[in-house]
């Protein structure tokens, strides 16, 4: 990757990015079209390929900028002193929704990211791959699990909450409805209900 990517605009990086995001998380490495992620973007094939060599290149940049802006904003959106489980999960989810104010694509990007069966790009993530996942789970391992209920299995619960998560803004972006606001509220919805349904 060309350094010099920095040195464009913001805005101009920003429409990069997100045309990328959306083209990987919508059709995975192998299917998405750097034909398609310039016209996204509004630029040149030769300017996407000055700055990234390659779409293998312009795949890693993705997925590491990706991990280290979500590390980013769970750093300062997690509170190192909360130990309650739904409090932590919800906090979490802030900080997503934050990402996704910027990058809507971010988060659906990832959770794709996660499927990849390509070797190179697999390859070439690979160092990067459970930096994300270590994060998540030291956060959760500060949760203080005294007011479950004794019969509750905390790790299906978190299963549970990601793939009613994951499910909710699936059907936001079919719907060509994805607003970040709404998206956290109907999650914080079920956090709440889970809530009352799992404490003594």
């Amino acid at each position: 990757m060309n350094d010099k990517f920095f040195d464009l605009k913001k805005e101009k990086q920003d429409r990069m990015i997100n045309a990328s995001l959306k083209m990987f998380a919508l059709h995975g490495y192998a299917h998405a079209s750097t034909d398609d992620i310039v016209k996204e973007a509004g630029i040149s094939k030769g300017l996407l390929f000055h700055y990234f060599i390659s779409k293998l290149g312009l795949y890693s940049f993705i997925y590491d900028y990706s991990v280290r802006y979500m590390m980013l904003e769970l750093s300062t959106g997690v509170s190192a002193k909360e130990t309650d489980y739904f409090m932590l999960i919800s906090q979490i989810k802030l900080s997503q929704l934050q990402v996704m104010k910027n990058y809507p694509y971010m988060l659906q990007f990832l959770n794709k990211s996660r499927e990849e069966i390509v070797s190179e790009a697999l390859v070439e993530t690979e160092d990067k791959r459970e930096v994300l996942a270590g994060l998540y789970e030291e956060i959760l391992q500060r949760a203080d699990l005294t007011s479950f209920k004794k019969e509750t299995d905390v790790g299906l619960l978190t299963k549970t909450i990601e793939y009613v998560a994951d499910g909710l803004m699936a059907e936001h972006f079919r719907e060509s409805s994805f607003q970040p606001e709404i998206y956290y509220g109907e999650v914080k919805q079920y956090l709440d209900m889970m809530k009352t349904l799992c404490y003594i």
